[in-house]
């Protein structure tokens, strides 16, 4: 295999492949983004007189054809090229020439590394972001269409008291609104700037680092060139956490649609064309979607001890495994996304039963209902407890089936107009439009 940097000894082929492992399959990922960082860093040289403008122009041109060529598609990693970032340096020797070899100057491949995965993640995360909120706004639409129609609410998986579809939606609605309170603080450590930090101990080049950090839309840097290199880990398990909170919201709801869509509950249902049948038994309708998405979604909330457990007690500096954790995030981020967008795509198809309550068994759910109303009416709560327990035991008990529940959160006050702005304050303090504009300008 090709590497710009090797000099004359090279590597037992077997230690190759062993090292490199699946590094080219995710670099192709990350293609687009190395010619980001490459467009920022060589402006940059040029500004500090490490670049003619006329090679900044030849270098500049030939990046933005080269980033056109991945957005279609029509980049590959030839056989025996390293890397990603040895097949644009490539590229750009054999169209320009010397000029192409000057890319590198006041970097290493650590640095060139980590910025390519900060703009990567930063990107990706964008992505999650906008099917949550897709996913956020079917649920708010959903709890307004059908805030008035009641379902058995459970403790312990026997029923308990009223709740309604209303507040089924709601909950994770307001859910995926906690969770993007996660991914904005994974955004914002992810959107710092590591490029100049080099092998982890800077530059003796008079690098201008603020100029990358405004050129690619960096809220900020890096500062200290050691702990930029150990940001590589940490920025990831940071991630992790995020990534896993949404996943354990879509697990739990999984669970709650596999459970009602099953004929013992028969709450919910969906055109047949959504759900897949049995082998031998003509009657099934099974929820294979809700199925799959729980088990993916319980993995991934096992992401962030796996991330842990690559980079626990790793000495500061780089260290070869930290490549492992592409491994691990690069397909997370492609199962979440699936899960969201599913997950939207079959509650834009459900259809839910509106008399659920009027089956007899579900009686027993309106007892703190008639407590309640004893209580309202001057009898005191322990007096009142106890009243409805007998007529309970003795088979005398006759509720009224209206429910009034009306403080904050409520099945009538569902509270879904502060929910919505709250998560519009969130979605706004990412401010994708400022990097949305710096990249279009980089690449323009």
């Amino acid at each position: 295999m090709s590497k710009i940097w090797q000099k004359s000894v090279t590597v037992n082929e077997l230690v190759e492949n062993f090292t490199v492992g699946r590094d080219t399959e995710f670099d192709h990922q990350m293609a687009a983004f190395d010619v980001l960082g490459s467009l920022a860093h060589t402006e940059m040289l040029q500004s500090i007189g490490l670049m003619s403008a006329e090679d900044l122009q030849l270098v500049q041109t030939e990046l933005k054809s080269i980033y056109a060529d991945i957005q279609k598609g029509n980049f590959a990693i030839e056989p025996g090229v390293e890397d990603v970032h040895s097949q644009v340096e490539l590229l750009l020797t054999q169209r320009i020439g010397d000029a192409g070899k000057k890319i590198h100057s006041g970097r290493s491949r650590n640095d060139q590394v980590l910025v390519d995965l900060k703009l990567f993640f930063r990107h990706e995360l964008q992505q999650v972001v906008e099917e949550t909120e897709a996913l956020f706004r079917l649920l708010i639409e959903l709890s307004e269409k059908h805030k008035n129609v009641l379902l058995p609410g459970y403790t312990h998986l026997q029923v308990a008291m009223p709740s309604s579809f209303g507040l089924w939606f709601g909950a994770y609605a307001e859910s995926l609104a906690d969770d993007l309170e996660l991914v904005l603080a994974a955004y914002k450590i992810t959107n710092k700037n590591p490029l100049g930090s080099a092998a982890g101990y800077g530059s003796s080049f008079p690098l201008n680092r603020t100029l990358t950090t405004e050129l690619l839309g960096f809220d900020g840097l890096n500062y200290n060139v050691v702990y930029a290199q150990m940001g590589r880990g940490k920025t990831e398990r940071i991630i992790a956490q995020a990534l896993s909170s949404i996943a354990a919201t879509l697990a739990k709801m999984a669970m709650d649609q596999a459970l009602y869509l099953s004929q013992n509950f028969a709450f919910v249902s969906y055109p047949d064309t959504l759900t897949t049948g049995s082998s031998i038994m003509p009657h099934k309708k099974n929820p294979d979607v809700w199925e799959i998405m729980r088990g993916k979604c319980n993995r991934l909330q096992a992401l962030p001890n796996d991330v842990a457990m690559v980079t626990t007690n790793l000495p500061s500096g780089y260290h070869r495994e930290l490549q492992l954790l592409k491994e691990l995030l690069f397909p997370a981020f492609t199962d979440l996304k699936n899960c969201l967008h599913m997950a939207t795509f079959m509650l834009q198809n459900i259809t839910v039963k509106t008399d659920i309550l009027d089956d007899p068994k579900y009686a027993y759910l309106f007892s703190v209902e008639e407590v309640n109303r004893l209580v309202l009416n001057g009898t005191p709560f322990r007096d009142a407890y106890k009243q409805v327990g007998l007529a309970i035991e003795q088979g005398n008990f006759n509720p009224d089936k209206q429910v009034n529940h009306t403080h904050e959160g409520s099945i009538g006050n569902l509270g879904n107009k502060q929910i919505t702005a709250a998560m519009e304050m969130l979605l706004n303090s990412f401010n994708f439009d400022k990097v949305d504009k710096a990249i279009k300008q980089l690449v323009k």
